[in-house]
């Protein structure tokens, strides 16, 4: 064929892609989809004794994790033209090395358009595309997901809103605690876990379950279960629940979504001394304990020095803060034995102090996860709170930031990524030449 002639074939086909894209983007019809063989190949995330491996046939690559939190993709995804900005923060994220994003995979009650379970295993399908989205532009982006299954807090529902459903039922439930005990919320939470973790996706025909581009279920953002004797209550929950995932999807990592603190216990060794205060060992969790439990895959652990401790000085919340990532790294190579991921790391931006505050406390955790990861150690990487795209403050918290406007913080977010890179590329990674495009052009990965 002539050269004119291939160009004028090409031309078209090109047009073609490119309206497909753009009503991919914007498209609320539910016949649009985007095949899975589009897609990037991906490899399952598992675990070898503290640390995470990325498994693509019988090869196994040693992973650390670098990546941020977005809770709200699944809200932008529910109508087309906000998805434009759930698709700039995943190219984003990518754009700075980062491979790991947490989400909200839940918003359950209410009456607004971008609740997902409106009744007890009654779900709005507009939504349900909307994560199947973000899923798919995860993996077209090489990013892979932690999907939250529900909320401790008010905010999208939470426990709370299965509690009101029970009571609305005619059932006698006490306290939002009952979420965590009564058979009928349990029932309620599973037929949820059930349709998250066995759907289809619309856009790609891959069931979730068979998506490597999901790292992990989370089965509660922060739990907390503070009443009388709860501790027991919450440890078995979490071992059911744990199990009835793994029952249903074994391929995909499960994390419980704690802060890390200590309870009661693990009062000896001086445990209770690592925590913020000794309001934290009264919330019904106990991190050794509830990360222990056999279908826990990884232990998960939020750092907020300056919420948890606000009176200290700069000097002492980065001393506390190192003690805090150190004993939680040491529990997961010597007690544990799982990795450990700091699945919330964040800082409050009340004013310019609040940025540097916010770097000092970044860098303190990226070097010992990077120290961890030189040595093959459970600290097994960092995930900042949180990420936002332009004109989504809405979403927003006085931890929030769009990363592009302060360089010297996505500077920091981009070296970390690079850095945890350079230690695990092979021999055939190094001998590449970077393109410009590389997220570690600069950085000398």
């Amino acid at each position: 064929m002539e050269p004119g002639c291939r160009g004028r074939t090409l031309y078209p086909a090109l047009g073609i892609l490119s309206i497909l894209f753009f009503f991919y983007l914007n498209s609320d019809l539910p016949s649009f989809s985007f095949p899975a063989l589009w897609l990037p190949t991906m490899g399952f995330v598992g675990t070898n004794s503290t640390h995470f491996v990325e498994a693509e046939g019988q090869l196994q690559s040693t992973l650390y994790v670098n990546g941020w939190n977005s809770y709200w993709l699944m809200e932008e995804s529910v109508w087309g033209n906000s998805r434009r900005r759930v698709s700039k923060m995943l190219r984003k994220g990518a754009e700075m090395g980062m491979t790991v994003c947490r989400t909200w995979a839940f918003s359950d009650g209410g009456d607004g358009a971008a609740a997902l379970q409106t009744s007890p295993g009654v779900f709005n399908e507009r939504v349900f595309k909307g994560l199947d989205y973000v899923i798919v532009e995860a993996r077209r982006n090489r990013v892979r997901l932690i999907l939250s299954l529900v909320n401790n807090l008010d905010a999208y529902g939470g426990k709370a809103q299965y509690v009101r459903w029970a009571r609305e039922a005619g059932l006698n439930v006490s306290s939002t605690d009952s979420f965590f005990a009564h058979p009928t919320i349990k029932d309620y939470y599973k037929a949820y876990i059930k349709a998250i973790v066995t759907r289809k996706n619309s856009l790609s025909g891959v069931r979730y379950f068979a998506e490597p581009a999901i790292f992990a279920w989370e089965l509660m953002n922060e739990p907390r279960c503070s009443s009388s004797s709860s501790s027991p209550i919450l440890q078995a929950w979490i071992t059911e629940m744990a199990a009835f995932i793994k029952s249903l999807d074994p391929k995909h990592l499960v994390t419980v979504g704690t802060e890390g603190f200590y309870g009661s216990a693990t009062a000896t060794g001086g445990k209770l001394g690592v925590n913020p205060g000794e309001w934290a060992a009264s919330l019904g969790t106990d991190f050794l304990q509830n990360s222990a439990i056999k279908d826990i895959d990884f232990a998960s652990v939020h750092a907020y020095p300056d919420s948890w401790i606000p009176k200290a000085d700069l000097e002492a919340k980065v001393k506390y803060l190192s003690q805090w990532v150190d004993s939680h790294i040491k529990d997961g190579d010597n007690t544990l034995k799982k990795p450990v991921l700091f699945t919330e790391v964040g800082s409050s931006l009340h004013d310019t102090k609040g940025v540097y505050e916010r770097e000092v406390f970044l860098k303190t955790i990226y070097d010992k996860v990077y120290d961890s990861a030189k040595k093959r150690q459970a600290g097994a990487g960092a995930l900042i709170w949180q990420l936002l795209v332009e004109d989504i403050g809405r979403y927003g918290d006085r931890f929030s930031l769009v990363a592009w406007h302060h360089p010297s913080t996505y500077n920091l977010i981009q070296k970390q990524s690079c850095k945890l890179r350079s230690l695990f590329a092979t021999k055939s990674d190094r001998s590449k030449k970077l393109r410009k495009s590389d997220p570690c052009f600069d950085h000398g990965s």
